[in-house]
């Protein structure tokens, strides 16, 4: 096994953090249908206001990871122009 991630190149950092990306995601696979019953019920009590900030929590969970990337796709781009000149 040694040699095959020293012919792939992964550190045991980058595994690491691979499989830690991957266990939160599965652990937060599960949010939506709590977000579901929490609008049934706000619903059901007569408030109505809740779907729109339910709305921007969306919004802003599926924005942050483009933006993340993002900031690390300009920092690499910086580096990777300042040393190639």
């Amino acid at each position: 096994m040694k040699n095959y991630f020293r012919k792939v190149k992964i550190s045991s950092g980058k595994l690491i953090l691979l499989l830690l990306f991957v266990l939160l995601h599965i652990q937060s696979m599960g949010q939506c249908a709590m977000c579901k019953s929490n609008l049934e019920s706000a619903r059901a009590n007569g408030m109505t206001d809740v779907g729109s900030s339910i709305n921007m929590g969306i919004l802003y969970l599926l924005a942050l990871p483009y933006l993340i990337a993002m900031v690390f796709g300009f920092i690499y781009y910086k580096k990777y122009r300042t040393r190639k000149a």
